[in-house]
């Protein structure tokens, strides 16, 4: 059934502006302030960028709600201001978690062989790049990477057989290439 978009605004009690219509004008005329506030709270543009989105993807879910706040920028800026919090007390664990682990150790250098296997293996599906890895790279048997991604062993079986296949012609391919 199709209602007009002058209908549809007429039933969100504002005529002649559909609910979508209504958000976006909102989300237009809030979205720069929000921004500026949640700039100079987070320090970081890109941080302030996503905590914005985020509260304003959330004020959209519940548009039929806020629509009729008094002031529904209130409501998206507390949700900015509550996620921007909650990174910060994030970053802030992970930041103590790191520095209790100590500096990480020296990594090796990383071969051509290796850099290569990477990208082939990127341009397998998913669960062939997991069974290939944990099978031949971690070397559990069958029945256990079976058990670890909760597969049948004939699905890991094949899915070995597969990305083994794929993997000899992708490696191939760049052995030939002039200069790798």
């Amino acid at each position: 059934m199709y209602i007009s978009a002058e209908a549809a605004g007429a039933e969100d009690g504002h005529p002649g502006m559909s609910s979508h219509a209504a958000f976006e004008e909102f989300y237009g005329g809030a979205v720069g302030r929000l921004l500026g506030q949640l700039l100079l709270v987070t320090g970081d543009l890109h941080e302030a960028e996503e905590v914005v989105q985020e509260a304003f993807a959330r004020a959209f879910l519940h548009w039929s709600r806020l629509r009729d706040y008094e002031v529904p920028e209130a409501w998206v800026r507390r949700v900015a201001m509550n996620l921007a919090a909650e990174r910060a007390r994030r970053l802030r664990r992970r930041a103590r978690a790191l520095l209790r682990a100590g500096p990480p150790p020296h990594a090796p250098q990383v071969s051509v062989e290796a850099l290569d296997l990477l990208a082939a293996l990127r341009t397998l599906p998913i669960r062939q790049r997991q069974v290939l890895v944990l099978h031949h790279l971690v070397g559990m048997p069958v029945e256990e990477v079976a058990r670890t991604l909760s597969l049948p062993g004939g699905t890991v079986k094949s899915a070995l057989a597969r990305g083994r296949r794929a993997l000899a012609v992708l490696l191939e391919d760049l052995e030939e290439v002039p200069g790798s």
